[in-house]
């Protein structure tokens, strides 16, 4: 028997994508951040391990408000599970950039690890993906934007 309904569980993944977009949208990543209990972990395979929620809410602010990170406007799901008897959640998150207005979406994938601790939080987080891939995503998004912008 698990610790959590599956639906307590849902919820807080329902929650903590709402803030992502929050975030996104305003580059306020308070709400974000209260997602994770006091002491969480975060694992970011290209930044490192960041221990405590005030040090998961400095890192995410810093790195999410400079460019071009800063144009990344949406955090689609494309799939995700609940293991109930763990209290994780495994999801491909799309880190979508801001719409230029042609028509293409520039977006690259994650897979995101969240582990529930209760009471609407989670107390781990994990993000794999590869930072080529990622680097290539926003460089061709930058370059449709130079060009746009020259038009």
């Amino acid at each position: 028997m698990s610790r959590w309904e599956r639906a307590e569980i849902e919820q807080a993944f329902d929650v903590y994508q709402l803030a992502a977009l929050k975030g996104a949208q305003t580059k306020d990543w308070t709400e974000w951040a209260a997602c994770f209990t006091d002491d969480a972990t975060y694992f970011e395979h290209h930044y490192g391990r960041f221990w405590g929620r005030d040090n998961i809410h400095t890192w995410i602010t810093e790195t999410m408000n400079k460019w071009p990170a800063s144009e990344m406007t949406a955090f689609p799901i494309s799939w995700y599970t609940i293991d109930e008897d763990k209290g994780w959640v495994i999801a491909e998150v799309m880190n979508r950039m801001k719409d230029l207005g042609d028509g293409t979406i520039y977006e690259e994938p994650n897979i995101t690890i969240l582990h529930y601790a209760g009471q609407g939080m989670f107390k781990y987080e994990e993000d794999a993906y590869n930072p080529h891939n990622m680097g290539t995503t926003i460089g061709a998004w930058i370059n449709a934007k130079k060009l746009l912008d020259a038009k």
